[in-house]
């Protein structure tokens, strides 16, 4: 296995969480897993993302890049690899889609001064699911401040995933259509999904999978 850090993204509602977390039980490997449900601006920016944006984006960049920061640096030889729930990008991807062009345009900017010191992910593993069948996984893990998600605001973040992945070539991503299969509940998915992420050599650019 030739990653030793391994990036697992996706719209809300995807499985990056559980697949990581997967991940990291089987093979021993380092968790890095965002605490998003401590951000006390993300049930407020539901309710008013006009008002909530700005603040709800910048915490959440504060916060990812701290996290990967302190997990990054240190060396514990206990694990074979890191994965991670997120790619620290995530944070640009949301912001371009949710502030004004002036808000985004700072955002930006504070964005690529803390980028510069973070290691990029030797694999980003992409799972896409339809509009339906991630407003299908949101309600059922129920979280209340989820459940007024709108189809279009998915959209635009599922677009904004592929428009910021196609634009870099200097990365290694793994997209894989995960809608005809349960790697939750099926444990012939999951290793499917698991011999693509960890078995396979990539080369840098987009690669797409169907499962």
């Amino acid at each position: 296995m030739e990653y030793n850090f391994i990036a697992i993204e996706g719209n809300i509602g995807a499985g990056k969480s559980t697949l990581a977390t997967k991940l990291a039980e089987k093979h021993q490997a380092m968790l890095i897993k965002e605490g998003f449900e401590d951000n006390s601006f993300l049930p407020k920016f539901y309710k008013d993302p006009d008002k909530y944006a700005f603040p709800l984006e910048l915490s959440f960049l504060a916060e990812r890049y701290q996290q990967l920061k302190d997990k990054l640096q240190s060396k514990d030889l206990f694990y074979n690899f890191v994965v991670s729930d997120y790619y620290i990008a995530k944070s640009l991807v949301f912001a371009r889609k949710t502030l004004p062009a002036d808000e985004f345009s700072l955002y930006s900017r504070l964005f690529n001064i803390i980028m510069s010191s973070i290691p990029k992910p030797d694999l980003i593993v992409y799972l896409y699911l339809t509009t339906g069948n991630l407003q299908r996984n949101i309600r059922k893990r129920g979280r209340p401040y989820e459940m007024e998600i709108q189809d279009e605001y998915l959209e635009k973040i599922q677009d904004s995933y592929f428009e910021y992945m196609s634009q870099r070539e200097d990365l290694r991503v793994l997209i894989v259509d995960t809608n005809n299969i349960d790697f939750v509940k099926n444990p012939s998915d999951f290793e499917k999904l698991e011999k693509l992420i960890l078995n396979t050599s990539y080369e840098k650019g987009i690669h797409r999978m169907v499962l």
